[in-house]
Order: structure tokens, then sequence, then C-alpha cells
């Protein structure tokens, strides 16, 4: 029973993290994708080729590597990472420009509706190392270990914002409203979880608690991932807060906050602490709200 409920968990997840791919038109690997200028699609993802839209894409195009060349118009939002975008003065971008390690250049008369966010990777690292950091030999095993973590919690937060957008909205909104308290249920949370986890061990050696366990590491993995993705959204939004009075796109937050805390827990030893309270902090809220279903579940109802 507990390995089928194992199996149900895994599943749910792994599909969770395929289905935002399942309705794009067009995804291409290491291959060249052009949109005639009478053509329309619906989204556009590709990895490592470059983009050229004549045309319309009805939805988001959004490039890991190479480049995208905008003439024609985008109905929502346009995502390079490491990418070189290129807008011309015909091109329409109806959502956001997110160009994140890349370069973008942008012709006059070019028209992006929603927000602006651009970061070169070269800005990010020597303004943060600045100070001789970079003398450390470690150093670059540590940024390619950290840029290649960075990717895949890009690629997790794509897909569990496109998912549960309104849950990981509401989640990051009780941050702010119980801070610590969440804090609290957090550490409660990670105690009886571990506690749980080293008992489970324990009984694997007659067998009987590794079904056990790997229900744990697969629960403990899932409120990891929500969790972690929420405190980029509150962080996100925070920073967008702060210096804008526009509401902040939810995806948008996301991105904003997994630069912020990538960059934070790069500092040496007291990295270290933050993310262990920024552990404490994400798993207090997914229990707190029950992954974004109430604001605090542990309230007696009147």
């Amino acid at each position: 029973m507990k390995k089928k409920a194992v199996g149900v968990l895994l599943s749910l997840f792994l599909c969770g993290l395929v289905s935002p791919l399942r309705g794009l038109e067009n995804i291409s690997v290491n291959q060249a994708v052009y949109v005639a200028k009478d053509e329309v699609q619906e989204n556009i993802v590709a990895f490592g080729g470059n983009i050229t839209i004549d045309g319309r894409v009805k939805e988001s195009v959004v490039a890991f590597g190479g480049a995208i060349v905008v003439n024609g118009e985008v109905g929502d939002t346009v995502v390079g990472i490491g990418s070189t975008i290129s807008l011309r003065s015909t091109a329409v971008i109806r959502g956001d420009l997110i160009c994140l390690g890349g370069v973008l250049n942008k012709e006059p008369g070019a028209l992006i509706q929603g927000d602006t966010v651009y970061f070169r990777s070269t800005e990010i690292f020597s303004r943060f190392f600045r100070g001789g950091l970079l003398s450390f030999p470690f150093l670059p095993v540590l940024l390619i270990l950290k840029v290649m973590t960075m990717f895949i919690w890009l690629l997790l937060a794509i897909a569990v914002i496109a998912i549960f957008p309104r849950q990981i909205t509401f989640a990051s909104a009780q941050i702010r409203s119980s801070f610590w308290p969440t804090v609290g249920t957090g550490a409660l949370a990670l105690i009886v979880f571990v506690t749980l986890v080293l008992f489970s061990a324990l009984f694997s050696f007659l067998l009987v608690g590794i079904p056990f366990l790997l229900f744990f590491i697969a629960v403990g993995l899932i409120i990891k991932i929500f969790g972690q993705i929420t405190l980029f959204h509150f962080f996100g939004e925070s920073l967008g807060r702060a210096f804008s009075s526009r509401t902040v796109a939810p995806w948008v937050a996301v991105l904003l906050g997994l630069l912020i805390v990538s960059l934070i827990t790069l500092i040496p030893l007291l990295g270290l602490l933050i993310s262990f309270f920024l552990t404490l902090l994400s798993w207090g809220v997914v229990i707190r709200t029950k992954f974004g279903t109430t604001d605090n579940w542990f309230r007696k109802k009147a």
C-alpha cells in the first residue's frame, strides 16, 4: 500500500512538470525556429536554437541559449536565459521581457507593454564578488554548481508557477502577514520530519521501513519544491513593490526571487545560515497554508 502511495505521488509530480509543455506548439533542441510574416503559433520553447519571429506568437517565447529576433508580435512574455534578444523597430511584446545572463538589443520603436527584467551574468557576479572573493581556487567549481542548481530551480519554477499560480501567490502573501509564526511552524515540522525519516531509516534494516522512508522522502521533496518557489515569489514580489507601484506578474516575481536567493546563499558561512532559515520559512508556509489552499489550517473554526 505504501509503495503504491509513493508511486502515485511521484507520478503526479512528474506529470506536473511535463504538463506545461504539452500545449506548446513548437519545442526545439539545437534547431532554428522561424515564424513567417503571415504565420501564427501558440508558444515557442527552444534549447540552444535561434528563434526568428516575423509573424505572431499568441502566447510566450522561451529560449535557453541561442538568440531571439523579434520583428513581429508576441502576445505574452519573452524569456531568454543566456540568450541574445534583439527587438527590431517593428517588434511588439504584449507582456513582459526577461533577459537573464544574456544580451538585450532594442531598436527605437520596439514596444514592450509589460515589465523589462534584464540582468547580465557578468554584471551580477562582478558586483557581488567585488573585494577579492574570486581569488579562492574553489570558487569556479562552486559557481558552476550554483549555475546548474539555478537552472534546475528555474525549470521547476516555470513548471510549478504555470500549474499553481494562485496557490503560490496566496502562500507568499501569508509569509508577509504571519512571518514568525511561519518560521516556528517550519522548525517544528522539520523536527518531526527528521525524526520520522530517522525512524524509517532504522526500520529499513528490517525491510519494513523502506516504503515509509521512500514515502517521506517523496513528501519532503514536494514540500521543499513548493515552499522554495513560494519564497522566490515572496522575495521577488517584495523587490517589485519596493521599486514599482505596479503589481508584478507571478512568474516575474519568481524569477527575481530566484536570483535574489541564489546570490544571497553564495555568501560564505552566512549563506549557509540564511539557507537554513529559508528552509524553515519554506516548510512553515507549506504546512500552515496546506500548499497555498488556506490561510492557516491550524486555526480553530468558529
